[in-house]
């Protein structure tokens, strides 16, 4: 019906319109790209292509399906850097692009069958061209398909709708959001309320300010045939499903998505001066398959199903154990008492663990309390990097804090940001990426701008890694953790002259070790291995620099519930661990061992 034809443009438009807000465009937009949930409403698919190619270039297949490019892009054809000097290099395809996309998905929506099958690839191109010299292309559409009859009984908002999006000069296009503003959607734009971005957990508008409750909340978790799994984000299901079991990459082998073959069998026969290969046809597993692969739950939901529908709404009252409610409690109990390794790679611990701190942190800070007692039995791995935040005490509008500080202009400091960042957990394959080495310098150089007072000192790149990583799509919340974390554990570390700093730290620190273990005290400063030739990277990185993140991430589990005493404890507890050997060698044996932690 025209009004269905208008609602499913309506919402493909408002995630257009939603996706240009946030400088991406979809460029790939097809029928298989548009899927419909079970209450029939629009989800767009595989938009993020485009983007993170950087428009294309760094891959070398073109990006979007021919039927449904727009006249613009076609003219344009595949370009890469290297194809034209920097004055003459051709705009990314804008938001009018996508339109025209809808525009032909539409029309065959309402003619009820394919365009352009018939020809081949190069023809299709080439007719989409010639559009350009007509003037009424969805009659020409309509002629060329054999269905004159059905454009003349479509409903008039339809034909202006299928007129304004196939336009062939994308100057006279609309964009998706004027075009949700045109009076052909009054009847419909009433059925959905505007878009209002969820509240942030830092944020200072109130996040229950649209709460709807049912009348009777315990009818919530009553329904049996409930699926409480499909209620929790997609992230939190994968991360489940990967827990119980499940294999991206063995998926994506088994139906045939990944390929391997022998290196010597992509190697061409005979090659030319000139890069001319003969003998190996090209290698297709460097080429798209857009092909959707279906990822089973049954292995989880039967790893669930002991699990009533009252572990999905823990209540959060004070007097709650540190365990939460279920069905199969004995197993919690069980699995609390195991060593923290085994419990994070329990799946039902888990989706217990992380419900409960998913309702604990929507509460913050009025639950920080309770975040803080729950932080103390584990943190769930997922949610930590927010967690951390909680504790950090992090709150307010910190994404227009992030956003108002100058991180392009030229600092001094730049030089020094640029030779540290590829040294930085270099093996870790996210944080060593061309993009995790962008986010680096943002993150760090918004500290630089951000506290004029204090200086850069090499190893502030190995504090802010473990904030990144967690927070990889949200700098501005790697930047707000990493600025609390500082004055807490860090206070003046970072002055242009330190060094009285640190030496009353070493001395501190020296006096702990004679406290605890005066034999070991002794013995290390007899040999003369005095705790400024080890410690000072220890504590000016809160460690970070000699251990692998995933150890970091369960010391500083225990770090952020200390005060800014407990660095102290930590180094003596990495002492007592090396106790022995340190007593039975000497000065040489002591520099090679720390040189080389475990």
């Amino acid at each position: 019906s025209s009004l269905r034809i208008l609602c499913i443009a309506y919402e493909v438009l408002q995630g257009l319109q939603y996706m240009n807000k946030h400088g991406m465009v979809h460029r790939a937009l097809s029928p298989c790209n548009i899927l419909l949930d079970r209450k029939g409403h629009v989800k767009l698919a595989k938009f993020g292509l485009y983007h993170m190619t950087a428009q294309g270039v760094d891959v070398d297949f073109p990006i979007g399906y021919p039927s449904y490019l727009a006249p613009e892009v076609i003219a344009q054809g595949i370009v890469k850097p290297s194809d034209y000097t920097q004055c003459e290099k051709p705009l990314p395809s804008g938001p009018k692009s996508d339109l025209w996309s809808l525009g032909i998905i539409l029309f065959e929506l309402c003619m009820g069958r394919k365009l352009f099958q018939s020809l081949e690839i190069a023809e299709r191109l080439k007719f989409i061209i010639m559009l350009g010299c007509v003037d009424d292309i969805v009659t020409v559409l309509a002629e060329e398909h054999g269905c004159l009859d059905i454009i003349k009984d479509l409903s008039e908002n339809i034909l202006i709708l299928l007129k304004k999006c196939l336009t062939f000069q994308p100057s006279k296009r609309p964009t998706p959001e004027e075009l949700l503003h045109h009076s052909l959607f009054s009847e419909v734009s009433s059925l959905y309320p505007p878009f209002h971005k969820p509240v942030g957990l830092f944020s200072s508008s109130p996040r229950c300010a649209d709460l709807t409750l049912p009348e009777d909340i315990s009818q919530l978790c009553k329904d049996e045939d409930g699926d409480y799994l499909a209620e929790r984000s997609i992230e939190e299901v994968y991360y489940l499903w990967c827990l119980a079991g499940g294999d991206l990459e063995k998926e994506l082998v088994n139906k045939e998505i990944i390929r391997s073959k022998p290196p010597v069998c992509t190697l061409p026969n005979f090659l030319l001066e000139d890069g001319e290969s003969f003998g190996q046809g090209r290698d297709r597993s460097s080429l798209l398959d857009d092909t959707t692969v279906t990822l089973s739950l049954c292995q989880l939901r039967n790893r669930l199903k002991d699990v009533g529908g009252e572990a999905f709404y823990p209540l959060l009252e004070d007097d709650q154990s540190t365990l939460p409610h279920s069905n199969s409690s004995n197993e919690l109990s069980a699995a609390a008492s195991l060593p923290l390794i085994i419990r994070e790679r329990d799946t039902e611990y888990q989706l217990n663990r992380i419900v409960l701190f998913d309702r604990l942190l929507k509460a913050y800070p009025y639950k920080k309390n309770q975040i803080w007692k729950e932080a103390r039995v584990d943190i769930p791995p997922l949610l930590r990097g927010i967690t951390w935040a909680a504790l950090l005490g992090v709150e307010g509008a910190i994404e227009t804090k992030y956003d108002a500080i100058d991180k392009d202009t030229p600092i001094p400091t730049d030089r020094q940001i640029e030779v540290d960042i590829p040294r930085c957990h270099q093996y870790d394959e996210l944080l060593s990426s061309p993009e995790g080495h962008a986010k680096f310098r943002r993150v760090l150089k918004a500290w630089v701008v951000s506290h004029p007072d204090l200086v850069y000192w090499q190893g502030l790149d190995s504090l802010c890694a473990p904030f990144l990583y967690l927070n990889f799509n949200n700098e501005a919340l790697a930047y707000a953790c990493m600025s609390a974390f500082i004055p807490k554990y860090l206070y003046n570390f970072f002055l242009k002259d330190n060094s009285h700093v640190i030496q009353e730290y070493l001395t501190v620190f020296s006096q702990m070790i004679a406290f605890h273990d005066p034999e070991l005290s002794n013995h290390l400063n007899e040999i003369g291995f005095i705790p400024d030739l080890y410690a000072i990277p220890w504590f000016l990185t809160m460690f970070t620099h000699v251990f692998p993140l995933h150890k970091i991430f369960h010391l500083w589990d225990t770090l952020l519930l200390g005060n800014s005493s407990f660095p102290f404890c930590i180094g003596v507890a990495i002492l007592q661990q090396l106790r022995d050997r340190l007593l039975a060698n000497g000065f040489n044996e002591c520099i090679l061992l720390f040189s080389d932690l475990p």
